[in-house]
């Protein structure tokens, strides 16, 4: 069964009645919950618990990582940021939801700033899936629309995704670019745009398939131990 780890700032819901209202037990908690009950094995982790609740042993029994955070990004110790990039690269999946874009962790694993344009007041999305064969996109249609959504536009400051499932049109007249795959050591990463505080975006079944598909992807596959280092021939040739 794939382990997955909930991270979360858990900020907001604690300070702010209009996020309280929509996720009054936290965001946290409505994913862990959604992704319980299609057959993942979940526990949730915060900001304000020791070590953020993402200890040695968490992290080496979790398969899949997935990561909110909003406005503490520099509250985040570094130690835990080393932490979670050498699990990613031996493995362990990552799931970066949201302004986690602007995470620590995701900056470390993209190597860019992850800037990008933004405008809070809700409108229209349309969240296109651009990759339809793509397992993430597995049981989706061909678009899903979100009446209320914060903007996020382009030009967004990541690597060339390896793959680009999802392409969000909003009615501002801004793109973005929502669904991005990327390998980083033997780690999968999927960045996925949707799912501003206010908003109850992670309660849409629609949402809550594509994080489940995500997870799916993510976690790691059986296979050969990769080896580094110098070696002797594993053959010689005639």
């Amino acid at each position: 069964m794939v382990q997955v780890t909930v991270w979360n700032e858990f900020r907001h819901e604690r300070e702010d009645e209009a996020v309280k209202e929509q996720y009054p037990d936290g965001i946290h908690e409505v994913l862990a919950e959604c992704l319980a009950e299609r057959g993942f094995e979940t526990r949730t982790a915060t900001l304000d618990e020791p070590e953020h609740g993402l200890t040695e042993a968490v992290l080496e029994d979790t398969d899949v990582l997935l990561w909110w955070g909003h406005a503490a990004h520099d509250e985040v110790e570094d130690a835990i940021v080393e932490r979670v990039h050498e699990r990613v690269l031996d493995g362990m999946g990552l799931l970066v939801l949201h302004s986690a874009h602007y995470s620590k962790i995701f900056k470390r694993l993209m190597g860019t700033s992850c800037s990008l344009k933004w405008r809070e007041e809700g409108e229209r999305e349309r969240l296109w899936v651009v990759e339809p064969s793509h397992p993430i996109a597995a049981g989706v249609e061909e678009f899903i629309e979100l009446s209320e959504a914060e903007m996020y536009g382009e030009r967004f400051d990541v690597p060339e995704p390896e793959t680009l499932v999802f392409n969000s049109w909003f009615e501002g007249g801004n793109v973005f670019r929502s669904g991005c795959c990327y390998r980083r050591g033997s780690g999968k990463i999927f960045y996925f745009r949707p799912g501003h505080e206010t908003y109850p975006i992670y309660r849409r079944p629609e949402i809550q398939q594509v994080i489940a598909n995500a997870v799916r992807w993510a976690a790691p596959t059986e296979g050969p131990e990769p080896t580094y280092g110098e070696r002797e021939p594993i053959e010689h040739l005639d």
